[in-house]
């Protein structure tokens, strides 16, 4: 537990602080003056409701439904009986984090005006978040327009017809959890927008910046393996370019001031500063459709100035395709570290015994460790094909095109833990050619790997890396 967080205003639930709830439990308090304002939009939706205009999801049916008009007893049950037949989910699940995530999220967009639901229902979710509930929202098979499959498995937790994850990730009927039905529009409410994808872009976001940092970490240790030249690093030649000049000028740092062994480095260590480059813009730009999700009106129908309108807040376009442009440069910078770890294996670029092993011949190196580089580095090409793209047909005609947010997301996941494999994988080559070059490994924590530079089971290396990486080790930690 990391002590509270105060929500004064719905900007308090920021995207740092999204990250706290969701992997350090951070708890949130909603104050009083920000409830009584949500208090305040919810008696003009009530209002606003107020008459027998047909109001979308309300006292109609929704999608291909949305022409039938409900009776009064049907009104009363719609809200909550708005996620019986869309909770059609299954495992996978979210991970714990990745589901607070998602509920953080939808507190968040819940306390926008437009949505004008009830405090009790914002301070259920807080309840939810602070009584450490994870519940059990499908990774996959989001099909719809928007994000309903998911979010009503979310909402069945509320009224206590959901499951939730148990310590050991098993989807369990939910328990210990009071439940509360939805209140006029409040069940509609829920289900509209993208808190999901929101929730886990500003997650892979901060997991992207800290795998960047590592990779200038072991990559600028590799340029010092081979001698590159610190030519491509000058910061007059990345001019106009901030966000490559930062790079370049950490992958210096990392290079250190080492000799110099060829007048041209191989190809894929000049790239690394612009690859790099790219995983950061491209990262940023992710994290500006996230604050547009977390600022914008995504609920359908909004209630404006008293009167509800349609919205394409549903859609995640906007994080879809952000998420895919991420994606792609992440794989490439996996390529490249691929392409690089070869380049270490050559003693025509580092002068290093060949498959930088300790005996030619009788032990093979790391000549298998690239080889896992390349498999991982390949399957991640399965997964750089846009998520956007596919739109198909549901709802009788009604719902004609999709964002697939939740499957842009699982690539984007992807991505990371493949990139993260792959660097683990350099990480290892650069340790075992400083020790073949005679001095300390240097690169790692002392004991994190087994002594000496023999051939052993690699494969069990590699765990240790990919979980020391997965922890946040960076240069600092050395």
């Amino acid at each position: 537990m990391t002590g509270e967080l105060r929500v004064r205003t719905a900007a308090d639930l920021s995207r740092t602080e999204i990250v706290l709830v969701a992997r350090e439990a951070k708890r949130v308090v909603l104050e009083p003056a920000l409830l009584a304002e949500v208090a305040a939009s919810r008696a003009a939706t009530l209002a606003a409701l107020d008459g027998d205009q047909p109001v979308y999801g309300v006292n109609t049916g929704m999608g291909a439904l949305a022409g039938i008009r409900l009776d009064a007893e049907a009104r009363a049950r719609h809200q909550d009986t708005l996620m019986a037949g869309r909770a059609v989910g299954s495992a996978p699940w979210l991970r714990p984090d990745q589901a607070r995530a998602v509920l953080a999220v939808r507190l968040r967009t819940l306390l926008h005006p437009a949505a004008g639901v009830s405090p009790e229902l914002c301070g259920h979710l807080a309840d939810l978040l602070n009584g450490g509930v994870v519940p059990a929202i499908p990774a996959r098979g989001a099909g719809a327009a928007g994000e309903i499959i998911p979010l009503a498995h979310l909402g069945a937790v509320l009224i206590g017809t959901g499951q939730v994850l148990d310590a050991a990730g098993r989807a369990v009927d939910v328990t210990g959890v009071r439940p509360r039905s939805f209140g006029a529009k409040e069940g509609v409410a829920f289900l509209e927008g993208v808190p999901g994808l929101t929730g886990l872009a500003v997650l892979a976001t901060q997991a992207v910046r800290a795998l960047a940092d590592q990779v200038v970490t072991v990559a600028g240790a590799a340029h010092a393996v081979i001698g590159a030249s610190a030519d491509p690093l000058r910061a007059e030649l990345a001019a106009g370019d901030d966000e490559l000049r930062t790079v370049n000028a950490a992958l210096l740092a990392a290079r250190g001031d080492g000799p110099v062994r060829a007048l041209q480095a191989p190809v894929s260590f000049r790239v690394t500063g612009p690859a790099l480059a790219v995983v950061v813009r491209a990262t940023g730009a992710l994290d500006a459709a996230a604050e547009r999700a977390l600022i914008g009106v995504t609920d359908s129908p909004a209630q404006l100035d008293g009167r509800f309108y349609g919205t394409a807040g549903f859609a995640g376009t906007d994080l879809a395709a952000a998420c895919g442009a991420l994606t792609t440069a992440l794989v490439h910078l996996a390529e490249v570290g691929a392409a690089r770890l070869h380049r270490l294996l050559d003693p025509a670029v580092t002068g290093l015994p060949k498959q930088l092993s300790d005996a030619p011949g009788l032990h093979a190196g790391m000549v298998a460790v690239h080889k896992r580089a390349v498999g991982v580095a390949h399957r991640l090409r399965r997964f750089a094909m846009p998520a956007l793209t596919g739109a198909m047909e549901t709802s009788g005609g009604q719902e004609d095109v999709q964002s697939f947010g939740f499957e842009a997301a699982e690539c984007l996941g992807e991505a990371i833990d493949g990139l993260r494999e792959v660097l683990a994988c350099e990480m290892l080559a650069v340790h075992q050619a400083r020790l073949l070059s005679g001095g300390p490994g240097g690169l790692l924590p002392p004991g994190t790997l087994p002594a000496g530079t023999a051939d052993r089971p690699f494969g069990r290396d590699l765990d240790t890396l990919i979980e020391l990486l997965r922890s946040g080790w960076s240069s600092g930690a050395r």
